[in-house]
């Protein structure tokens, strides 16, 4: 029997979870690789990255509602919850971009 993926709804999505997770560079550069993608698959992005590592930084993206995944067959397809975290904390993300490589 195969796990649903959690999703926290717009109301558990909190600008702590939001900071952690993307405390870590290779989980903003996994983040800011999806940005312009419809759905990218785990396995396409974070070259060179081991897929229980890949696995663990999309489930910290995941549960701090940055990401949407979905499972289609053996591929999970993940998209950035562009409207959810842009409704509740406006410019964070952008923010976070500018910096991201400084």
């Amino acid at each position: 029997m195969v796990r649903p993926l959690q999703h926290p709804i717009l109301d558990h999505i909190t600008l702590d979870g939001i900071l952690h997770a993307m405390s870590d560079p290779i989980r903003r550069e996994i983040f800011f690789n999806l940005e312009g993608c419809k759905a990218m698959s785990c396995n396409k992005s974070g070259e060179g990255l081991a897929p229980s590592t890949l696995s663990f930084h999309y489930k910290i993206l995941r549960e701090a509602g940055l990401v949407h995944s979905e499972k289609k067959g053996i591929e999970v397809l993940n998209t950035i919850r562009t409207k959810d975290l842009n409704k509740k904390f406006p410019g964070l993300i952008n923010l976070i971009k500018k910096f991201h490589n400084q």
